[in-house]
């Protein structure tokens, strides 16, 4: 019996969902017999502040929203902007007779679901209701089908929460106190961010090491053709048996690791080239093997983001908000899994297209399975795949842009696995020859033949280095056997420098936490949100760069809280809170020992200090190590020396160099920039920085008021202002503001005069009056020199003008049209080809904050280690697939405002308009349905529709504070 008809003769059903999108797709397969609603994310949670938590709490428990010594109680608290649609869900399920609980099947799935029971409190039967999938068949199943709310899911989910508010509001104000204000720290994020900076600390570490060799090209004397070449490259391998060393043969400090290798420098090297100028060559030795490569795995969370990364360059949070689209619109499964296991349909539906789409030859003879790699995996979840028992194509979805990008993706992932192996043969010849000093040159060649594509024929994952080669690449090497001779055709000697290791991007990184096991994969997304948004890193280009800032707080985090850092700590973090989950441990001890140490009774926290250090438990004390921070230096760890007696420092106002003391002779001092790398900050540079001109520099005095002015360098460019005298009240209603004004761009601190300054202070300039008495005025804007008159302004060309405008010339500019909208479109700086993705062509722009690229669609401003001479055309499409992977939010909103249902909810009820999220888009709806006469009932549903995407992202946000 289906579910309509079940519900014509049960009475009404309330189905509870997160989000407004599921909502919608689900109600279309259950008919109208049921009400779905969305809760829109969590309901009730941990309060954000004392002010959220009850009176009867005081003390501690206010401040943590956790009752410590009552077993770890949590105070949850009804989200205020949760509080509107609590009572909507309340007036449904009072004229209901049953109520669906039917949220993801994830441990945050299971916590919203019995949030959701303990705080509507039903007196209908409740059913948990569970699928992978948005389908019909799929969501009729679950409805048939339910099940109890999972306790020891519920416990696990609460444990991490309580884990990470305790973590977070302890350890974040000894960073408030020590570092800067507005810091946060996390048990995920504060080592991811360490892991992001143990890198860059390699790279500062890092000595580079030149090594030189040869390579030959080879001839057969024959002709060749596509299947045998007549010629190959081999590159020089051995001299007299000895190996040539390569860059993995050197370590980081630049030295080389062995005396069994021969160092090759350029005089060496170039004497054996000459020397082996009229040397006959024959091949020693030709091995074939065969080759075979299988599958990869169907997608799970963490390899969907990576690929995303490396193909389609999204960020691991736009992928998962587009992934998120796809599986609440019906698509593909739910895509936070941990698992690689596919169902028997899917299994035969991938079978089936293969078959379909690229005949039997390349399907295996049974169907393949793919054991988990994920330790603690909820094998109960599917991998990532197209949706339903018969997959779609991608061109058969209707969808578009990322959405029908990502969906190609999963579903080549899915089809190939079901294919049969890629096979061929991997050849190695080595090439031999004696040069004219007596030495023995052996060369070396490799390649790789395909004789049946197999799964490539479908699909071949990326890779992280751009220089590596792609498993579908063929390199065919002559026809030749041991003993036949050939000739050098051309012998180069190649130079080339080891270099340090590469940077994490968001793909490698989340690779790096699922290895160590730290968190869950689930969670990666927002964490790296988290690092980036909090000003830990910072992107330069793909690659993650943390700022000087996380070397601050990772240093702090080391030095004191050194288990709460570390790898393997955090890992058995994870194992126990698994176990917990699996009922196998319990919560309340287990949480104890963590907070107040070994005894964890609260009295005996003398094993805390051990968490510090390293040593002992990996439980220690966590209230203890926060309580006492005086041996906690706050200068000492932010100061790092970088060399000849230079430090640098973080301070509160950004990073600076700085030689000797404050007030000591010789003192300098002189900014970091905030967007340097820090492996860019070598000795050299800082002494740079130093030799520039610092401080205030005294220009005179105003010879009319008598106050001494100064030039200064400041955070935003070079200014000059006044010191006024020191009883001139500076707040208040009589408080007097010193006259200010930025440099011209052709003024520098050096040779700014004091009649320079007079001037600058002296704007805005009064040009004159119009005929009807107007003021128009002369003034040095944000976006440069304008003239006003009343609420109309006009550009001007240059800055002198400011001053040497005259009445005329400004009324001559306000006689002519303003001009709206933008001005022509200046040519292109530069062209860079078509874009990969939008295929539209790619050019470089000089904009109002400077050049920037644009493909017509997206534009992207240039970074400051970018130029326009040296601008690459990857480094164009890489920097606007970084743009495009921010911004997809905006337009959504729009079109949810257009397409708002008239009639609705008042605009009272809706909610959701509260969020941070929502107040931007509500506005924006505001002001669209006011210009339309529509409906303050519009404006409510747009807002809520707004939100839905937002819903599940902010669960995930929830698992490290």
């Amino acid at each position: 019996m289906s579910p309509t008809s079940e519900a014509a003769h049960g009475g009404r059903r309330l189905v509870i969902v997160e989000s407004p999108a599921k909502a919608k797709t689900i109600k279309g397969y259950l008919g109208p017999g049921y009400v779905v609603e969305a809760s829109v994310g969590h309901i009730r949670d941990l309060p954000n502040g004392a002010a959220e938590v009850p009176e009867k709490y005081t003390g501690e428990v206010r401040r943590l929203g956790v009752d410590v010594e009552n077993d770890f109680e949590p105070i949850y608290v009804v989200n205020a902007d949760k509080r509107a649609q609590v009572r909507k869900l309340k007036d449904l399920l009072a004229e209901s007779d049953e109520l669906y609980l039917a949220t993801d099947e994830d441990r945050e799935g299971e916590a919203i679901a019995w949030h959701l029971q303990e705080v509507l409190k039903p007196k209908v039967p409740v059913h948990r209701m569970v699928f992978h999938e948005i389908t019909k068949d799929a969501i009729r199943a679950a409805v048939a089908n339910p099940r109890e709310l999972n306790t020891r899911m519920v416990d696990a989910q609460e444990t991490r929460r309580i884990l990470d508010r305790l973590y977070g509001y302890e350890v974040s104000p000894v960073l408030w106190k020590k570092v800067m204000r507005g810091l946060s720290a996390g048990r995920v994020q504060s080592v991811a961010t360490r892991l992001v900076v143990e890198r860059e600390r390699e790279r500062i570490a890092f000595r580079s090491a030149e090594y030189w060799d040869l390579t030959g090209t080879f001839s057969t004397g024959r002709a060749g053709d596509a299947s045998d070449p007549s010629s190959l490259i081999a590159r020089l391998n051995a001299v007299d048996g000895k190996r040539v060393a390569q860059g993995r043969d050197f370590g980081s400090d630049g030295r080389i690791k062995s005396d069994q290798t021969l160092h090759l420098d350029e005089e060496n090297a170039r004497a054996l080239a000459a020397a082996l100028e009229d040397a006959s060559f024959s091949v020693r030795s030709v091995e074939s093997k065969p080759y075979r490569r299988s599958p990869y795995a169907p997608f799970r969370t963490t390899t969907l983001q990576q690929e995303a990364s490396r193909k389609l360059g999204f960020g691991a949070k736009s992928t998962m908000q587009v992934a998120q689209k796809l599986y609440e619109n019906g698509f593909i499964t739910y895509m936070r899994t941990d698992s690689t296991t596919l169902s028997d349909t899917a299994i035969s539906a991938a079978r089936a297209q293969v078959t379909q789409l690229y005949g039997a030859n390349y399907l295996p003879d049974k169907p393949r399975t793919y054991a988990g790699k994920v330790k603690n995996a909820q094998e109960a979840h599917e991998a990532i795949r197209p949706s339903g028992d018969r997959f779609r194509t991608p061109a058969e979805t209707g969808l578009s842009g990322d959405q029908f990008r990502l969906y190609e993706l999963i579903w080549k992932r899915t089809v190939a696995s079901q294919m049969k192996d890629a096979v061929g043969n991997s050849v190695t010849v080595k090439i031999v020859g004696s040069a004219s000093d007596g030495r023995e040159a052996e060369f070396s060649a490799s390649g790789k033949t395909i004789t049946f594509h197999g799964f490539m024929k479908a699909y071949v994952e990326g890779a992280d280095d751009p220089n590596a080669e792609l498993d579908d690449r063929e390199r065919r090497l002559p026809q030749v056997a041991e003993g036949d001779a050939l000739s050098a055709e051309e012998l180069t000697v190649d130079g080339h420098s080891t270099k340090p290791p590469a940077r994490y991007t968001e793909a490698s990184l989340v690779k790096e936490l699922e290895e160590r096991e730290i968190g869950r994969p689930s969670t990666y997304a927002s964490i790296i949100g988290t690092i980036l948004d909090r000003g830990y890193v910072f992107k330069k280009g793909t690659a993650l760069v943390p700022s000087f800032l996380s070397f601050a707080v990772v240093n702090l985090l080391e030095t004191h809280f050194g288990r709460l850092v570390d790898y393997d700590f955090t890992a058995r973090m994870e194992d126990d809170l698994d176990r917990i989950a699996r009922g196998e441990a319990h919560s309340v001890p287990w949480l104890k020992r963590f907070y107040f140490g070994e005894g964890g009774d609260g009295d005996d926290v003398g094993a805390a200090s051990s968490a510090g250090n390293g040593d002992g438990d990996h439980l220690g004390g966590l209230k203890e190590l926060v309580t006492d921070l005086g041996a906690i230096d706050a200068r000492e760890i932010s100061s790092f020396p970088v060399g000849d007696g230079i430090m640098l420092r973080v301070g509160r106002y950004g990073p600076y160099v700085e030689r000797g003391e404050k007030d000591e002779e010789g003192h300098q001092r002189a900014d970091v920039p905030e967007e340097m790398a820090p492996d860019e900050l070598t000795v050299e540079y800082a002494e740079e920085l130093l030799a520039k001109p610092s401080g205030d520099f005294e220009l005179g005095a105003d010879p009319v008021t008598g106050n001494q002015i100064v030039a200064k360098d400041g955070r935003y460019g070079p200014y000059v202002t006044e010191i006024l005298p020191e009883n001139t009240p500076k707040t208040g209603k009589n408080a007097v503001k010193p006259r200010t004004a930025s440099l011209f761009k052709s003024m520098s601190l050096d040779t700014v005069t004091i009649d320079d300054a007079l001037k600058l202070m002296s704007l805005p300039r009064v040009v004159g009056t119009d005929a009807e008495g107007v003021e128009i005025t002369a003034q040095n804007g944000r976006y440069g020199p304008y003239l006003k008159k009343g609420t109309d302004s006009r550009s001007l060309e240059t800055e002198d003008q400011l001053f040497d405008i005259t009445l005329d010339e400004a009324l001559a500019i306000y006689a002519q049209p303003k001009q709206r909208g933008r001005a022509a479109a200046k040519p292109p700086l530069k062209e860079l080809g078509t874009d990969p993705v939008s295929e539209r062509p790619v050019v470089v722009k000089d904009g109002r904050f400077g050049p920037y690229v644009t493909d017509g669609e997206t534009n992207a401003t240039l970074r400051t280690d970018d130029s326009v001479e040296a601008i690459t055309p990857e480094r164009g499409y890489e920097l606007l697939a970084e743009k495009r992977a921010k911004s997809p939010a905006k337009k959504t909103a729009k079109k949810t405002a257009k397409k708002a249902p008239a009639k609705r909810a008042p605009a009272k009820k809706a909610t959701t308009a509260k969020k941070a999220v929502a107040k931007k888009t509500t506005a924006t709806a505001a002001k669209k349905t006011t210009a339309k006469k529509t409906s303050a009932a519009t404006k409510a549903a747009a807002a809520k529709k707004s939100t839905a995407s937002t819903a599940s992202a902010s669960r995930s946000a929830k698992s490290d504070e």
